[in-house]
This record gives C-alpha cells, sequence and structure tokens, in this order.
C-alpha cells in the first residue's frame, strides 16, 4: 500500500533516538543501534541520541528539552512501553504530548500481530506532536524497532509518500501557538 512519487522532493529530518533502559549502554544499545542505522540508510539526520534510565520524569525532561530544540524535527524511543512496573515511557510522553496520534499505536499493533500474535497486546507503543515535534515511542526489541521502522516510520516520515505523509503536515504542526511560542 506504501508508495512514493518519485517527482515530489525527499525533505531529510531531523530525528533523536532516544534509548529508555536500566541496563544498556552504548556499547549494548542493539535496538537503538538499528534505528539509528535506518534512519540515516533512509536519508535522515539523527539529531540527537540518548540512553535514559525508566524514571518517568528523567524522561520527560529529555522529551521536553528535544521538543525545545528547534534541530530536533521527531523523537523516537525504544523500551520502557510493555505493562511491568519499571515500564514507564508512555507515562513520560503523556507530561509531554499535546496531541496523541492514536492510529499509530494502532497500525503498530496490527501489524505487530501479523508477526506475534496476540503476544503484541503487551505494547503501549504510541505517538504524539508536542510543540511541532513528532513523537514515537516503539517497545525495546529489535524486532519491534525494525517493524516500527520498516513498516510505519519510513513511509510516513518521507516527504514523498503519498497520498500523506507526517513530513508535509509539519509547517502547519505549530499553528495553535502564538508568534511568541514558536522556536525558529
Amino acid at each position: 500500500m506504501s508508495r512514493l512519487d518519485m517527482k515530489k522532493t525527499f525533505l531529510p529530518v531531523r530525528i533523536a533516538v532516544l534509548t529508555v533502559s536500566d541496563t544498556r549502554t552504548p556499547e549494548t544499545d542493539r535496538s537503538g543501534d538499528i534505528l539509528a542505522a535506518r534512519i540515516t540508510t533512509a536519508g535522515h539526520v539523527v539529531a540527537a541520541r540518548a540512553i535514559v534510565p525508566d524514571d518517568v520524569d528523567r524522561l520527560a525532561t529529555t522529551l521536553s528539552g528535544w521538543v525545545a530544540d528547534p534541530q530536533v524535527d521527531v523523537v523516537i524511543s525504544t523500551g520502557g512501553t510493555g505493562v511491568t512496573g519499571r515500564d514507564v515511557t508512555p507515562e513520560a510522553f503523556d507530561k509531554v504530548i499535546e496531541k496523541r496520534i492514536e492510529g499509530f499505536g494502532e497500525l503498530f499493533r496490527m501489524l505487530s500481530y501479523q508477526k506475534i500474535g496476540t503476544s503484541t497486546i503487551q505494547s503501549r507503543a504510541l505517538a504524539g506532536v508536542a510543540n511541532g515535534t513528532y513523537l514515537f515511542a516503539l517497545p525495546g526489541s529489535s524486532g519491534a524497532v525494525k517493524d516500527g521502522w520498516d513498516d510505519i516510520l519510513v513511509w510516513q516520515l518521507d516527504s514523498r509518500h503519498v497520498p500523506c505523509n507526517f513530513v508535509e503536515l509539519m509547517p502547519r504542526l505549530r499553528e495553535h501557538l502564538s508568534p511568541d511560542d514558536h522556536h525558529d
């Protein structure tokens, strides 16, 4: 179903990669590495990268910093979207997001169901917008990162994708803010 109109111009976006984990390090962050590699292969820019423990306030602070940074268009996190006590990524996103993109989590789980069956019900993958910045939360497994990027985000973050894509909406994401609120 996804297709590109090659007559349109590709517009690279600046993407921050956030790994949510108490145990991963830059040397062991396989999911973050996979995501960063796919971002650059697609022609986008990895604008920032961080590993933050499963702590709501620290995650919200990192997200808020990137949302306020004019050099970040999109944030994609990996990890912390399950249902255990330490899984707090959705709660941190809720502190930052102004508008949810409900279809992202729904589509992610639909696609995931085709690969892992009913286990996908444990995922709280979600997306939203804050201050004109897209935020996407993916599960921490390398398979989930590949599925989220390859099946959804690579298409929606490509300005050539038709009939519509997230990139073409970027200039209008902050229409509700006063001119003084814009961070351009």
